[in-house]
């Protein structure tokens, strides 16, 4: 069976059930297991396989101490009818390229592909001390997606709690109405002064207060733990969709088994792209992966440079979710191509936790960039690009996704290898800046930009989208970075 261990020591080792339910490490890394690559998964079984059964395959190697049984019903749950496509992430064609819809989940956004079986996964995992009294209370900060997807995975769920954190009008006002709306009895929901890495670095500092836990566990029976893209259990599942792609292609006769595909990728926080990584090692056929920044392009800097410097200005964009100048996942990749060194991510991190700053070694670098291409798109890029799609594929694209999209159509193409570009979110999550790109009429409210998109485009918004108009709105609380522990704590004392 393997195990995981820290990005920054390999002293202790946790199966995948205790990885999940800690969500991140004691030591402030994030979780990482020295078996991945080892198993790869046979790719000419693909073709034909449901999402469901490609699901199974590779979890049931990347999770490998939870029985078939428990991954086949947290699948089953998560991947059901809240779905609008039974293909969950299907696969379409993009002029001479490819696009994987990875919002058709109940949230319309990609986050919903690992978020509706985490809470499965995490409920399936047992207190690590024999406390049957212990519950989970899950804290995560988010720059806009993951915030409701997780939301709405963990609502309700039995012997869990769930705060959560996003920027003050730095998300979309459809983002913030998911959030704040979001119905359930385990939920907290409260904007913060500040950006998304203030808060992430709060939220990773409260994990790493011993005090705080050791209060929570005495007095509440409560346990922190994570539903961003730092728990590895919100990682993994991210995986399957770059073996769906596959096969779907594989099923379209596109390509052949064995046949090279490169993934365009819009990110922030680096798990999306990371994925792909993942993917690769386990033997899926992936020539390149294109991290696509917007304006704040620190992963760009990083990929061409390899300096990673978050002391820089920090732009808000029309795609707040890539809104990030610390990328958190980017930890693991590292943690892979130094050879699995401990004492290097620990040496890079500290740099970065102090300086702001870090500098990988330049035969370091050149392993990552035969792997990793990169490019950014500024706002009237991004813009273009929506209009650019529609123009050419009469297909409406989102601003995140409009980011890979500049790359797509700015990279020399190999015609023998075909281009799937990941498409994160909906565009009716920003129907004000679609319109506004496309020509559309974007004087009136989200909701009447919603009415005019759809009108013009022969589309339909979502009805999970449509109805924030008139849902009431329950959470109003905004706190300072420096209140963020005592609203956890109060929540947590609430569960």
């Amino acid at each position: 069976m393997s195990t995981f261990h820290s990005t920054r020591s390999s002293d202790e080792a946790f199966t995948s059930k205790q990885a999940i339910r800690k969500g991140i490490a004691d030591d402030g890394g994030l979780f990482v297991t020295d078996a991945l690559g080892e198993t790869k998964i046979d790719i000419s079984d693909l073709a034909g396989k449901s999402y469901q059964q490609i699901a199974l395959t590779v979890l049931s190697v990347l999770l490998d101490d939870y029985t078939e049984e428990e991954l086949s019903q947290c699948i089953a749950e998560a991947y059901g009818s809240q779905w609008s496509d039974e293909r969950i992430t299907p696969v379409k064609p993009l002029g001479n390229d490819f696009i994987m819809e990875l919002f058709n989940g109940p949230t319309c956004a990609f986050k919903d592909v690992a978020l509706q079986i985490l809470p499965r996964l995490m409920a399936r995992t047992t207190p690590a001390d024999g406390d049957c009294d212990e519950k989970i209370m899950i804290v995560t900060a988010t720059s806009g997606d993951t915030g409701k997807a997780a939301l709405a995975g963990f609502a309700d769920a039995q012997g869990t709690g769930i705060t959560v954190f996003y920027p003050q009008g730095k998300v979309s006002r459809v983002q913030e109405l998911q959030m704040t709306t979001q119905q359930g009895s385990n939920v907290n929901v409260c904007a913060v002064d500040g950006n998304f890495d203030d808060a992430q670095s709060t939220v990773k500092r409260i994990f790493g207060d011993r005090d705080l836990a050791s209060r929570l566990e005495a007095d509440a029976h409560v346990r922190l733990s994570s539903a961003n893209s730092i728990n590895v259990g919100r990682l993994v599942p991210q995986v399957v969709y770059y073996f769906s792609a596959y096969a779907q292609l594989l099923e379209q006769q596109v390509i052949n088994v064995g046949d090279q595909v490169d993934f365009v990728v819009p990110t922030g926080n680096f798990g999306n792209v990371l994925a792909g990584y993942y993917a690769k090692l386990l033997g899926l056929p992936v020539r390149q992966l294109v991290v696509a920044s917007d304006r704040n392009n620190v992963l760009f800097d990083f990929l061409t440079t390899g300096t990673y410097n978050s002391k820089r200005p920090f732009f808000e964009t029309t795609s707040p979710s890539m809104d990030i100048l610390v990328s958190s996942n980017l930890e693991r990749m590292l943690y892979y191509m130094s050879e699995r060194d401990p004492r290097m991510i620990t040496y890079l991190m500290n740099d970065l936790a102090e300086w702001g700053t870090y500098e990988v070694p330049p035969e370091m670098l050149m392993e990552i960039r035969k792997v990793f291409a990169t490019g950014w798109a500024d706002e009237d890029q991004v813009r273009e690009s929506i209009k650019h799609c529609w123009d050419e594929n009469h297909y409406v694209i989102d601003p995140h996704t409009a980011c890979g999209y500049y790359l797509l159509e700015q990279m020399p193409r190999d015609p023998l290898t075909p281009r799937v570009l990941l498409s994160t979110a909906s565009p009716y999550k920003f129907p004000r800046v679609v319109n506004e790109a496309l020509g559309f009429d974007a004087t009136g409210t989200d909701f009447e930009c919603m009415d005019v998109l759809a009108h013009e485009t022969g589309t339909t918004a979502p009805a999970a989208l449509r109805g924030l108009e008139t849902a009431d709105v329950r959470f109003k609380d905004v706190v300072a970075i420096d209140g963020m522990e005592d609203y956890v704590e109060k929540a947590a004392q609430a569960l």
